[in-house]
């Protein structure tokens, strides 16, 4: 082979080789929202065009105040490109999205920052204020809360969701527990306090695939049991009690009579147990005195919302206990959980 075509050749090669190794791993911004919402949890996609099966490390400048929800992205792989997706939320009116640099080895990428418009929702009443992909109400459940108020608990999962953020108007009392996020899924229980009188609760949040509002709603029927596993908020249900009190008057009428007409003493002593029995039902419940300051929870755990704190120690009956929790009547009907912690000691 003639020598310029042999050196053509070899620098066509190197060229190749070059760019081969130039190109071998690259990234880029595969998915970037064109727009987001204020408090809206939302995507951005990093793809790694190649891959020299390294674990590349993000850094998102420390210095901007937005930052991911997870520090390690979800990673999806498709042949010889992967997928690395990252969740973020925004807090204000505007969203820049920082800069972020890709360690991966010995070499460094840089991805320059840029600036994600917010658009502004066209208001609602009945807007929950909550932003989704998809948002479902998987069970509902509801109870006496007090003599005018039902207690409605729902469970909630939601995709690319603020249920964190989730608030009904005109409610006496709301919020969210136990929210567990796995990077877009979400699940969370969100409670609200209604008056008795209401039949049902509606609402809508914001589907931020279809770019419209979504209607949700459940029936609000009170039942005998309570309200979830972690809570006990019927207490001023006691017609199941009624009931009982009910039956034991039964038994002491029918085990009486039964005595006048066999004059047997058998159904005498189950008489007098009935009636044994019955009084305990009427016998005064166990009094507790709780301290000046503590905060009277609405549920029986550590991160329940307050809904008021006490004025002054004083003492009360205990309607029930759960762990650590005592629950009690409050002034004006107010039925919450106090600590152990928060009793008085003598």
């Amino acid at each position: 082979m003639p020598i310029p075509k042999r050196l053509f050749f070899l620098l066509l090669s190197w060229i190749w080789f070059a760019s081969s190794l130039q190109a071998g791993v690259e990234y880029q911004y595969s998915y970037i929202p064109k727009k987001v919402y204020q408090n809206q949890i939302f995507a951005i996609t990093v793809l790694e065009i190649g891959s020299k099966n390294q674990n590349p490390h993000f850094y998102f400048d420390s210095e901007s105040s937005n930052q991911p929800v997870f520090k390690k992205p979800l990673v999806i792989k498709n042949g010889n490109d992967t997928f690395f997706t990252f969740y973020f939320k925004t807090y204000s009116r505007d969203f820049y999205l920082p800069e972020l640099t890709i360690s991966e080895g010995d070499e460094n990428h840089t991805l320059e920052a840029s600036n994600i418009p917010i658009a502004n929702l066209k208001h609602r009443e009945d807007f929950c204020a909550v932003l989704a992909a998809d948002m479902k109400i998987k069970t509902s459940q509801a109870s006496t809360y007090d003599e005018n108020n039902n207690l409605v608990t729902l469970s909630i999962e939601a995709f690319e969701a603020n249920l964190e953020n989730m608030h009904l108007n005109a409610v006496i009392e709301d919020g969210t527990e136990n929210i567990k996020r796995n990077h877009a899924k979400v699940q969370a229980e969100y409670y609200v306090v209604v008056p008795a009188t209401q039949k049902s609760i509606k609402f809508t949040y914001f589907n931020t695939i279809k770019g419209q509002y979504v209607f949700l709603g459940a029936p609000i029927v009170i039942r005998d049991y309570s309200v979830s596993t972690q809570s006990e908020l019927n207490p001023k249900d006691d017609s199941f009690d009624k009931v009982k009190k009910m039956a034991f008057v039964g038994f002491v009428i029918f085990f009486s009579l039964l005595f006048l007409w066999k004059r047997d003493f058998f159904y005498l002593i189950l008489a007098v147990l009935s009636i044994i029995t019955l009084l305990t039902f009427y016998a005064p419940k166990k009094e507790i005195c709780i301290k000046q300051g503590t905060p009277l929870y609405i549920l029986p755990t550590y991160t329940s919302r307050i809904s008021t704190k006490v004025d002054n120690d004083f003492t009360t009956a205990l309607l029930g206990e759960r762990a650590e929790f005592n629950k009690i009547e409050y002034q004006n009907g107010i039925i919450g959980w106090v600590k152990n912690e928060d009793l008085c000691k003598n």
